[in-house]
């Protein structure tokens, strides 16, 4: 008696630590995923290269993208690993990984387009590591927490998944005002002292899956999403003289590339003995729901995230008598009710839905979601500060009332020999549904811009003296570049202008033409219309993820403990192997 109840004091105190030290590592990840965000005209600057200039638009999307690119594209094979050769072990790689890619960030030794260069590579390595720590944080937290109080640890854990995405656009805003390298710097210190904690505290007490490596199914499914989400990333690039690329050969390639190579990866995953992407996992109703709901609410919550800093940096802070050098700060400030919406909600709902399941929360978590952003919808582009703080705060109560519970109800379903793989798919979703929002939302509001702007444009220009000739190659610029200045905040008409004398205009119209309220006045009608097909978009993926989320069923856990006397008699009828784990689920009431 006394040896078991220490035997349950410790796994008690394992548990929490685990919890603690995935938490962290998950943290760190998705801070790192956003405070790029805010910080870029600032890291720009301190490498000396105008991000606007057509060659440098490039290395603007790829720091944007790389980082979550091979993230999406390397989960599910380090998942599978992690069931393979041990979760923790490759936990632990991850954090070092990490840590040495945040050091070689902050010592960038270029300037220019090679500094510029060493910054995209590194990040690509850094995404490495974030993926190792995105693969087997909930495995790890499912393998030491009971069933019954999972839905707790993955509260936590979800909040610190998108919350730090969030608390990461304060940090880049603060941090940048400093010095660029302090961005990551910051990760540092972290870094190295969750490595040195997982590796001395964490330990693999989960299902290994004695299985070989599917080479072929990693090459097919890496190299075919790298090209799906890479011609993303080139279409909402201006091409010769259309507003976006997603007509160019390079993009149409990649497209097709992409295609063929993940459609011969799920023909390799249907024949190999050990296949990296369970695909039986999808018969698994809650699996299966859930995952789409997910992938859905990660595409439109990554829209949200991108929309409110063009809104916020590039319109409503500058009309409000910002400059423009302190709108990335405050914008991550104006964004905190959106944070403590999700803080709030996150543990409180995985803690409900241990008790209760997961179909009620979610479903109405993501009604609330919705239907946030058609309030937003309705407010003006030059909105009420504690309106638009209601809305946003109310979207990050609906998101963490859906993620918590969603993911909870996801891998208490799978059988625990593929925790990893099912964690990895998940990461995946939610990290390929980032790259999707930018290459979906970006390119529907540069449709919205590309059918007003211009004119608008045109007339603001003429109206303050600019001459007909220069407006007019100003106003059929591609919209993507006012889009990215907006995104950056900051006003890009002296650039366009060159300088009062080029432009041929008087002191006082060279004033109101680079100051603070005209471009934002000049293309608040424009982006409104374009956040009209966007946010319009982001409410029928809210709408179709509740209606995935409400066909989830009853809350139910996958349970090796209660069927293991069956496991044997279920596939040696189905011919299989004895010890085998076949997918099946337990309703628990």
């Amino acid at each position: 008696m006394a040896l078991g109840s220490l035997r349950e004091s410790h796994a008690d105190r394992y548990k929490w630590i685990a919890l603690t030290n995935t938490t962290l590592g998950i943290f760190m990840a998705t801070i790192n995923s956003s405070i790029i965000l805010i910080s870029l005209p600032a890291i720009f600057k301190g490498i000396g290269i105008n991000p606007l200039s057509p060659g440098n638009v490039g290395y603007l999307l790829w720091l944007l993208q790389g980082y979550l690119l091979v993230t999406a594209v390397l989960v599910i094979s380090l998942g599978r690993l992690g069931d393979i050769m041990g979760r923790v072990r490759i936990f632990n790689v991850g954090f070092a990984v990490f840590s040495v890619a945040s050091i070689a960030l902050a010592l960038d030794p270029f300037r220019g387009g090679a500094g510029a260069l060493w910054l995209v590579l590194i990040r690509l390595v850094q995404g490495v590591g974030g993926a190792m720590l995105f693969a087997n944080s909930s495995a790890i937290l499912v393998d030491a927490f009971p069933p019954e109080q999972r839905g707790l640890a993955m509260g936590i854990n979800q909040v610190a998944a998108i919350g730090g995405s969030f608390i990461g656009l304060i940090l880049g805003g603060l941090l940048s005002i400093g010095d660029w390298r302090l961005v990551f710097w910051v990760s540092v210190p972290f870094g190295l002292l969750g490595t040195f904690w997982s590796y001395h505290s964490l330990r693999d007490n989960g299902v290994r899956a004695a299985a070989r490596i599917d080479w072929w199914g990693n090459a097919t499914f890496a190299v075919g999403l790298t090209s799906l989400l890479g011609a993303i990333v080139y279409g909402i690039q201006p091409y010769g003289t259309s507003a976006m690329g997603w007509g160019s050969p390079r993009v149409l390639t990649l497209f097709a590339v992409g295609a063929v190579l993940l459609i011969t990866f799920l023909v390799i995953e249907t024949r190999v003995a050990s296949p990296m992407f369970n695909l039986n996992l999808f018969t698994v109703r809650a699996f299966a729901t859930g995952s789409i709901a997910g992938l859905l609410t990660a595409i439109a919550r990554g829209g949200l995230q991108f929309m409110l800093i063009i809104w916020l940096q590039g319109l409503w802070l500058p009309l409000h008598g910002y400059a423009y050098s302190a709108t990335p700060l405050w914008a991550g400030i104006y964004l905190l009710p959106l944070t403590l919406g999700f803080l709030v909600a996150g543990p409180v709902s995985g803690y409900l839905s241990d008790r209760h399941g997961a179909r009620i929360l979610s479903t109405l978590g993501l009604v609330i979601f919705g239907a946030s952003f058609a309030g937003l919808l309705l407010v003006p582009t030059n909105f009420s500060y504690w309106v638009f703080a209601v809305l946003v705060a109310a979207n990050g109560l609906g998101g963490g009332m859906f993620s918590a519970p969603n993911t909870t109800a996801i891998m208490n379903a799978v059988p625990a020999d593929q925790r990893g793989s099912a964690a990895g798919i998940q990461a995946a979703f939610m990290n390929s549904g980032m790259v999707l929002s930018i290459g979906v939302f970006f390119s529907l509001m540069i449709v919205g811009l590309t059918s007003t702007l211009p004119a608008s444009m045109y007339r603001g220009l003429t109206s303050h003296g600019v001459a007909p000739g220069l407006a007019h190659a100003i106003a059929n610029m591609p919209a993507v570049g006012s889009l990215f200045s907006s995104f950056l905040g900051f006003n890009p008409l002296g650039q366009l202008l060159g300088s009062q004398s080029a432009a041929h205009v008087t002191g006082a119209q060279w004033h109101v033409l680079t100051g603070k309220s005209f471009f934002p006045s000049l293309i608040e009608s424009p982006f409104h219309h374009g956040l009209l097909i966007v946010f319009g978009l982001a409410i029928a993926m809210s709408v179709i993820g509740a209606i995935f989320s409400a066909l989830r069923g009853s809350r139910f856990v996958y349970s090796e403990h209660e069927i293991a006397e069956r496991l044997d008699e279920i596939n040696l009828g189905a011919g299989a192997v004895p010890g085998e784990i076949a997918i099946e689920t337990d309703v628990v009431r």
